[in-house]
């Protein structure tokens, strides 16, 4: 269910007020949009709505390192006029919305094709931080630090259900899978809690696990009866979630990462890699049907800042991984908003942190928390290359110099450019 076009890019949600000294800005789903309905959208102006373009910043130094071709920030929402923040961007499957977190514990929903704003969820129903948002048809999913997993009707913006998981309780991320799609899985605390969706009833509790905060459980994309969870205790389980869930049963793999872990995602072409990204910005790879470890970047930073002209990366943002092309970037920023996509290699037996092929810049003001590519990413023509949002509460929505006269971020033909691949069938991303 968080999946969209040819990538698979998983996003956390775990974004206490006391945990922000760790992690300053996480705060991070998605689907399979329509690339014709956005090729018919994408001229279209966008109107009635707060939209500043910004042309303070229409200065540009390419990369000396990157051989990029040049994009541009065409628009730049505000989303708010207090301090609040972005959390999270997440699309409709269709592409015809997309659900914005905000700090202020609300989501708005606007056109990701225009950028107009068309409604808002969750205004006063959550008492404590959103955590993780996630589009299901017209159903939204949110979690939070109150204990509760609601659903919204899109349509209607009112909401349908409500899941407790209990007093003093905190959900930091949900993920749908099962045989059937039946189940509903949860990190509360240092627990996973289970929930059959179709009767919203609690079937399985596994609390022998983790000792601390779980930041992260999701299905694997290919086999929607395991799951992995990952916690800031260092630990990624693997859970076989076909039968009945019990903690002596359950498990089949633990890796120790040996510090508190933010994300992690799938990639390979059978998903059988895992990529890593914890608290202290190291990132590392993973082979995860031999829960074995390929790379462990522990100064990521260091090695991605020294490959380009920019600032030195302060952080990461996320991981983004094209499974047309079987690549995987790293997506670092800086504390004044730029962003680097960082392909991480993999050649003669070693893996690597490479030069950026795509660097966002002069959008931004402030530390970036969710990247949303679009799903024609790897379509020149289209123009698009996708949403971004961050702590100066903006939008920030970046498309090709073809398509407007700003000149402010440069990006490579490998990210908007689809390769043909023979006898290749498409497949389908808190602390």
């Amino acid at each position: 269910m968080t999946y969209y076009g040819e990538t698979t890019v998983i996003f956390s949600g775990y974004t206490r007020e006391k945990r922000k000294s760790v992690n300053p800005r996480r705060h991070t789903g998605s689907s399979i949009p329509s690339a014709s309905q956005l090729l018919a959208c994408l001229a279209m102006d966008a109107t009635d709505m707060d939209v500043e373009v910004n042309e303070e910043h229409n200065r540009i130094i390419p990369d000396s390192n990157s051989s990029s071709k040049r994009f541009a920030l065409k628009n730049s929402i505000q989303t708010n006029f207090g301090d609040d923040y972005v959390f999270q961007i997440v699309p409709k499957e269709d592409w015809t919305s997309m659900a914005v977190s905000l700090s202020s514990n609300t989501v708005k929903l606007y056109s990701p094709v225009t950028g107009q704003f068309v409604g808002e969820c969750c205004r006063g129903q959550h008492s404590d931080s959103i955590n993780h948002i996630l589009f299901s048809g017209n159903i939204l999913h949110t979690c939070s630090s109150d204990g509760t997993l609601r659903a919204w009707d899109t349509r209607s913006y009112q909401q349908v259900s409500c899941l407790n998981a209990g007093p003093s309780q905190e959900i930091f991320s949900f993920s749908f899978g099962g045989s059937g799609d039946n189940l509903l899985a949860a990190g509360c605390k240092s627990q996973i809690l289970f929930w059959d969706w179709r009767n919203k009833k609690q079937v399985a509790c596994l609390e022998e696990s983790h000792l601390d905060d779980v930041t992260q459980v999701h299905f694997v994309p290919n086999e929607k009866n395991k799951l992995i969870s990952a916690s800031i205790d260092g630990l990624i389980c693997t859970f076989d979630a076909s039968g009945d869930i019990n903690d002596d049963e359950s498990m089949q793999s633990v890796i120790n990462v040996e510090t508190s872990i933010g994300k992690v995602g799938f990639f390979g072409r059978e998903y059988e890699k895992l990529w890593c990204l914890t608290h202290i910005e190291s990132l590392s790879i993973w082979d995860l049907k031999e829960s074995t470890k390929e790379a462990d970047f522990k100064e990521a930073r260091l090695l991605a800042s020294k490959t380009w002209s920019q600032n030195p990366v302060d952080y990461f943002v996320d991981c983004h991984y094209s499974i047309e092309d079987d690549r995987l970037w790293v997506v670092g920023g800086t504390n004044g908003g730029s962003l680097g996509y960082f392909p991480v290699g993999y050649s003669q037996s070693e893996w690597s942190i490479q030069s950026p092929e795509a660097v966002l810049h002069g959008g931004h003001s402030g530390v970036v928390r969710s990247v949303l590519p679009s799903p024609t990413i790897n379509n020149q023509s289209q123009g698009s290359f996708g949403w971004t949002g961050g702590e100066d509460g903006r939008l920030c929505w970046w498309l090709s110099d073809n398509s407007c006269d700003v000149n402010q971020s440069w990006i490579s033909t490998s990210l908007v450019e689809k390769h043909p691949k023979k006898s290749k069938k498409k497949r389908h991303q808190p602390y």
